[in-house]
């Protein structure tokens, strides 16, 4: 259920319709658009009655919302969410690139990479400081360590910082470090987790699960939105089927369906996707072109050496190239790629 204001109506006029919301046990979220205000009621409804909201000043319409996602629904909030940190907007014409490591694995090749991919014109750097693998004698990461040389990439470059947590309890230190707090696809219904993150003011990387629908890859989102945090971003990452040859299948379907059912940015991620360093640029440019509103990609300056994920990652010289690559793409589709001094063509493997 949405309460939509009228495009003169006030401040109080506002508070007033919140306040009455929680007076009858449910949960007011105002949604303020360029235009309007809608105040979107979740949670216990049962006493909500149209007619009186109806009656109250400031209000013109109550409108109900027919999917189970209600927050993060086009239908509570038409225009995109926008999520800003500093001089980086996620969300609007512009493309972001979010590139780096899997894995932090020391600060030489953290601070190589990040170099690198700066370079490029890549806008976040991404590494996982605490990495959850299928095999309990897989490299799992540095830990704290790992963070404090994140932060340190971030002072030296200018990179916002986004990386993975992977517990509630580990939420307020990840987000002392992080700029992004990352949310990997099994934890994508970490239930506890998203109440968490859902309290903090860091805008979340959600990525879908391995074997999870749109439907409840938005469900997930719907718990941060839930919980007073409205700075998600939703996360193709490709998702299990019965095809050997690419790591996963990348439902490159999900890019403009999410984008349809939900004003929230979407990312995707076509290195776990593919998990093929070689099929990585064909799917990163159709991905732009398909709207997505940015891009995960790993980068590794010496993949064959990686603790983590190295048969997916590109060397800095290719990505630099995929870079000019999507400029162009971007281009065609009416959206921006900025991009430093172009670099110079080389040999890739």
């Amino acid at each position: 259920m949405i309460i939509v204001m009228k495009t003169n109506s006030t401040a109080a006029e506002i508070g007033a319709v919140i306040a009455r919301v929680q007076d009858i046990g449910a949960s007011p979220h105002p949604i303020y658009g360029a235009e309007r205000t809608v105040v979107a009621v979740v949670g216990e409804t049962r006493a909500f009655d149209p007619t009186a909201f109806k009656q109250m000043p400031g209000v013109e319409r109550i409108t109900s919302i027919s999917a189970p996602f209600k927050l993060a629904s086009r239908e509570s909030h038409p225009d995109n969410t926008i999520i800003q940190l500093n001089d980086v907007r996620i969300g609007g014409p512009e493309i972001v690139i979010i590139a780096g490591p899997c894995s932090v694995e020391s600060r030489s090749q953290l601070l190589e990479t990040a170099h690198a991919v700066k370079e490029a014109g890549a806008h976040i750097l991404r590494g996982g400081a605490f990495k959850p693998r299928s095999s309990p004698y897989s490299f799992q990461g540095l830990g704290l360590k790992g963070l404090e040389i994140l932060a340190e990439a971030r002072e030296i470059y200018g990179l916002h910082i986004v990386t993975e947590v992977m517990n509630s309890q580990a939420v307020p230190m990840v987000a002392e470090y992080a700029d992004i707090l990352q949310i990997g696809a099994r934890n994508m219904q970490n239930y506890g987790l998203l109440h968490a993150v859902g309290r903090v003011q860091r805008p979340v990387l959600l990525k879908r699960g391995m074997m999870s629908s749109m439907e409840e890859l938005l469900m997930s989102a719907e718990y941060i939105l839930a919980g007073g945090n409205y700075k998600v971003m939703l996360c193709e990452r490709g998702i299990r089927s019965f095809e050997k040859y690419t790591r996963n299948t990348f439902d490159l379907n999900a890019v403009p369906v999410l984008k349809q059912l939900s004003h929230l940015p979407v990312i995707a991620d076509p290195s776990h996707a593919t998990g093929r360093w070689d099929v990585v640029p064909a799917m990163a440019r159709a991905a732009i072109a398909a709207g997505a509103d940015g891009l995960m990609i790993e980068v590794h300056p010496h993949p064959s050496r990686a603790l983590s994920d190295g048969p997916q990652s590109l060397k800095p010289q290719v990505f630099a190239e995929l870079m000019q690559q999507l400029k162009r793409v971007a281009a065609a589709v009416d959206r921006t790629l900025e991009l430093p001094t172009p670099v110079l063509q080389g040999d890739v493997r």
